[in-house]
């Protein structure tokens, strides 16, 4: 009786977990960013793009709108706040619209990706952001700007921040036939370091009876505080998109985790169980493949078998500082995403494609 009840129970689940991967197809994606890479920069590039991605088996396109403080497509909402509607490369003419209808001719979705988050400028610490919104600005332990790798950053917390950021993606979805939205791992996300703002500081006093945060800005329950906090403004996020457009994808490309949380305050495997993520792609950048099988494996365990058909794995195949991947590495991160369950896969990013073509990306 107790093994025709286990195996009426494994069989269940089983069901359960193959109706799942149905709901889910499985993802060839590639990033399309607008640095290193020039296929935004004219119409016609962007339809060589797209029939490169259609030629090797790439459903998915996660195209950058937000970067650098600017857009790529003209925006009323930033033109608002800054008087600036849209990055200077781009001017005349619209590479969000024009790569979102020739990805669709081509049966191709496209995601707004938001990759510059709630950073607001790269190595400018004179950014128009900062002129016009001091009070925006995100503050570390001795109470200088938030700067972490040479970028500037936002408090994330900050409700005037945070209505902006919802101000920003809602004007993609409501006026561009998007198929999904995407933040990174600086969105919802703020360095670990951060959260000595006027507003947080109050904010936590508030809720902890008029007692200023720890001056250790790695202290675990400060930590947990902030990244909390981040994840609320994630699933009020999630809720404006689907007002907005029930059927469009919500998508999170954060960093590794633990690593994200400590780094960044990203909890993302909360957001996968809360329900505030359709898809997770995790960013699994590694340059060899024991490295790559080391982090995958630990990102498995990280991710319940119900949920696995809603993640998929970022594999790194070039980056700006010269690394290239190879064919056969790729194929094998490939091979390892299989092995542990993980139907498809995000690559960073486009430009690879005119090197590594031919085929893997099918598989």
């Amino acid at each position: 009786m107790k093994k025709t009840v286990l195996f009426c129970t494994l069989a269940l689940l089983l069901a359960t977990h193959i109706i799942a991967q149905k709901k889910t197809p499985p993802i060839r994606g590639t990033w399309v960013t607008n640095v290193a890479s020039d296929i935004l920069s004219s119409k016609e590039n962007i339809s060589k793009g797209i029939t490169l991605c259609k030629q090797n088996g790439i459903n998915n396109i996660f195209v950058v709108v937000w970067n650098n403080g600017v857009t790529m497509y003209p925006s009323k909402v930033v033109e608002k706040y800054i008087g600036i509607k849209q990055s200077k490369d781009y001017v005349g003419r619209d590479p969000i619209k024009e790569i979102i209808e020739e990805g669709h001719k081509a049966g191709i979705k496209v995601h707004a990706w938001f990759e510059f988050g709630f950073s607001y400028a790269y190595k400018d610490s004179s950014s128009v952001w900062l002129q016009k919104y001091p009070q925006w600005a995100g503050k570390n332990n001795k109470g200088g700007l938030l700067n972490k790798n040479s970028f500037y950053w936002w408090s994330g917390i900050n409700p005037e921040v945070q209505t902006f950021m919802k101000e920003l993606v809602g004007e993609v979805v409501k006026n561009y036939a998007v198929d999904g939205v995407q933040g990174d791992d600086r969105l919802p996300a703020m360095p670990g370091e951060g959260g000595y703002d006027n507003y947080t500081m109050q904010l936590y006093a508030k809720e902890h009876n008029g007692d200023a945060p720890p001056q250790n800005a790695k202290d675990p329950a400060w930590m947990q505080w902030k990244a909390d906090k981040l994840s609320a403004f994630g699933k009020s996020l999630y809720k404006v998109v689907k007002k907005i457009k029930p059927g469009c994808i919500v998508s999170w490309a954060p960093s590794i985790y633990p690593w994200s949380k400590e780094q960044y305050l990203q909890d993302w495997p909360k957001w996968l169980s809360e329900g505030y993520a359709d898809y997770v792609v995790p960013q699994l950048y590694r340059y060899n493949i024991d490295a790559y099988e080391t982090v995958l494996k630990e990102l498995s365990a990280q991710v319940p078998i119900k949920m696995k058909h809603k993640v998929f794995p970022g594999i790194l195949t070039s980056l700006g500082d010269g690394y290239q991947s190879t064919r056969m590495l790729t194929d094998q991160m490939i091979a390892l995403n299989r092995k542990f369950g993980f139907n498809g896969e995000v690559f960073f990013y486009f430009e690879t494609l005119y090197r590594l073509q031919g085929g893997f990306y099918r598989k």
